[in-house]
């Protein structure tokens, strides 16, 4: 196999990859920011390819947040994803990298969209709770797309729902809904409270799909040419927020309420992805059961976070 590269190699999804490539007894090369590399210098991205010189590199490297965090801090979402894009890219070309692997996440979809098919993805604005972190990510595929163009560089766009498993963010701003309510049900459960709060109506559907399923699809996109255009890839089914609450809440075994606060925003009202071409194409299928996969999360959160005090749920 070539010498391939992962970015955020130590995060939620690109440790993941890493793993997956090792049981297929392949040893990429490894970074990320806690590796030493920040890819918003450049001089140092550059130094890092010029000595690693990767043939492929899959991206794994973000910056991320939920959409307490992302409301908040637009800025800083759009701006560190939108230069980590353009350092990378820079150095791809430069270095004479053959290929790179992108995982996209579904937001980049019409806000108004509901059951997202990749010929849609351009037919109106994003959703505006998420709008700069979107934009940004839109934008890696728009330099994969003028690379080729231009430079001949090969891509996979896997634009992929929101992921959950071990190893997620489980910090209060920056954690997605899925980590946040295993936050807040096992800690109010540990401190006898109440209520657990749930933000907004409970009634927006979202797909999940666990982070090892995705791992083995960017995995799965080195050993096919998907060309340059953007593959859905998901599970094809989703749950209300209220709904995936209350599975939470029976797995934790929390006895006690859940208050929506309706005064806090739903994001958009569905998304979930239409995904034949892409699994097809890889030759891939999600394996972990939601139900199950909840289970090894919340019992890992537990594991990890003994006692979370300094968390308010």
């Amino acid at each position: 196999m070539k010498n391939i590269l992962v970015t955020g190699a130590t995060g939620f999804l690109g440790s993941k990859v890493v793993s997956k490539l090792k049981e297929q007894s392949i040893t990429p090369i490894q970074t990320s920011k806690s590796m030493g590399l920040d890819l918003l210098d450049l001089q140092a991205t550059r130094d890092f390819f010029e000595s690693t010189r990767p043939e492929i590199v899959i991206n794994c490297a973000a910056f991320v947040g939920g959409i307490q965090y992302g409301s908040k801090y637009p800025v800083e979402l759009y701006e560190k994803n939108t230069l980590m894009n353009i350092n990378l890219f820079k150095c791809l070309r430069e270095f004479g990298s053959k290929k790179i692997i992108n995982p996209i996440p579904n937001c980049i979809y019409p806000g108004s969209a509901s059951h997202f098919k990749e010929h849609e993805i351009w037919d109106g604005p994003m959703h505006d709770t998420v709008q700069a972190y979107a934009f940004a990510k839109k934008g890696i595929w728009m330099n994969a797309w003028a690379s080729h163009k231009e430079y001949g560089l090969e891509s996979s766009n896997l634009v992929l729902p929101n992921l959950y498993g071990p190893g997620d963010h489980f910090e209060a701003e920056r954690s997605h809904a899925l980590g946040a309510l295993i936050m807040k049900f096992v800690e109010a459960k540990r401190t006898g409270k109440p209520t657990v709060v749930v933000w907004g109506t409970g009634t927006p559907v979202r797909e999940w799909m666990h982070v090892r399923d995705a791992a083995s699809a960017l995995v799965a996109a080195l050993h096919v040419d998907s060309g340059v255009d953007m593959l859905n890839i998901g599970v094809e089914a989703g749950i209300s927020v209220i709904d995936m609450a209350h599975l939470i809440k029976d797995l934790v075994g929390y006895s006690g309420k859940i208050e929506l606060d309706t005064s806090k925003p739903d994001g958009a009202p569905y998304k979930c992805m239409v995904a034949q071409r892409g699994p097809e194409l890889l030759n891939w299928k999600p394996s972990i059961d939601f139900k199950s996969g909840i289970e090894e999360t919340i019992h890992w959160y537990k594991e990890t976070y003994p006692s979370r005090e300094e968390v308010t749920v």
